[in-house]
């Protein structure tokens, strides 16, 4: 038998490791199934066994990760653990390698909100010191939500005087007229998601005042043409539906004292095989100008339920030769 290697992680008292550990040892039953190691509570550390030292070294990188955050304050979710879990084993530099993620001064129904990956904390600076960011990546890492949080802790600090959220509302289309009710009502459910995202942000009463008196607009990029933005964080969702046309009308509105934040994912747009999506045309038009950044997320960035990686991962496998080039090409210009 082979024998077995060790490395301790030193700890400050029982209440670190009890969240550490989670409710039950849940946490750690999830490290030591993934990794195939042993983790010991010793009486000033937790000592990692293992027949494989590298894996033992990733363990330890796991632990010592989450243990930074609990020390901040963080309150540790599975999600947490199996971010810290994919950036081990995929290389991903771990949040904690990074300048440390301050929050957003906007709490949710979950508490305070901040960047949970490596690749947010690259997004939410990105925003900060960018007029103009583009947030390209699969579904559930948290560039809506973020771009979101970071529009209502603008608006809340008077950075901006008001918030416009925009999605094309591809399905639409020449269906529109055969929907009931009026122009609301039509592509209200094509912003869902937009107002959802709000009212987990912001008090209903408080939301619903911004909305009348028009501080905070949601609305279909068709709305966009002609006018100038001033003043304004810009959010356009599901930019990979948006035409060439679109995109170039959506970015030529934006005007003084204004941000912007274009989210989406190129592997799933909805636009009709003859049709180039805008944010795809975007990344080669607009790669290397001043003042525009474009932050790339993969599946180690996915803050939602473990099986979403693993549906991206199954989806990866699927993916046409064309659009791996694509996404090959963006992220080698990113780096």
């Amino acid at each position: 038998m082979e024998k077995q290697a060790f490395k301790g992680v030193p700890i400050q008292n029982n209440a670190e490791v009890q969240a550490l550990f989670g409710q039950s040892d849940a946490f750690l039953k999830m490290i030591e199934e993934d990794f195939d190691v042993r983790v010991v509570l010793k009486s000033d550390s937790i000592a990692v066994f293992g027949e494989n030292q590298k894996q033992i070294d990733k363990v330890v990188a796991v632990l010592e990760s989450l243990l930074h955050r609990i020390r901040k304050g963080e309150a540790i979710q599975a999600t947490d653990v199996n971010y810290e879990i994919r950036a081990s084993e995929s290389e991903e530099p771990s949040i904690i390698n990074h300048s440390p993620a301050e929050s957003i001064p906007v709490f949710s129904k979950r508490g305070v909100i901040r960047p949970k990956t490596a690749g947010q904390k690259r997004y939410v600076e990105a925003i900060k010191h960018n007029d103009l960011v583009f947030g390209i990546g699969p579904a559930g890492t948290g560039k809506t939500y973020l771009a979101m949080a970071m529009a209502v802790s603008a608006l809340k600090n008077g950075q901006v005087s008001r918030i416009i959220l925009t999605r094309p509302a591809v399905e639409a289309g020449e269906r529109l007229g055969f929907l009931p009710g009026d122009i609301a009502a039509k592509v209200d459910p094509y912003l869902r998601p937009l107002y959802d995202a709000l009212y987990d942000m912001m008090p209903p009463d408080a939301l619903d005042k911004y909305i009348e008196r028009n501080i905070i607009e949601v609305a279909p990029i068709a709305f966009m043409r002609g006018r100038t933005l001033n003043n304004s964080f810009v959010v356009l969702d599901e930019a990979q539906n948006a035409t060439i046309e679109q995109m170039k009308m959506f970015l030529t509105r934006l005007g003084f004292d204004s941000k912007a934040v274009i989210t989406g994912d190129i592997t799933q747009t909805d636009l009709p095989t003859h049709k180039v999506s805008g944010l795809a045309d975007a990344q080669s038009v607009l790669n290397g100008i001043k003042g525009i950044e474009f932050i790339y997320f993969s599946k180690v960035d996915v803050v939602r339920h473990e099986l979403v990686q693993r549906i991206i991962e199954a989806y990866e496998q699927s993916t046409p030769p064309d659009v791996k080039q694509v996404l090959a090409n963006a992220e080698n210009t990113e780096g």
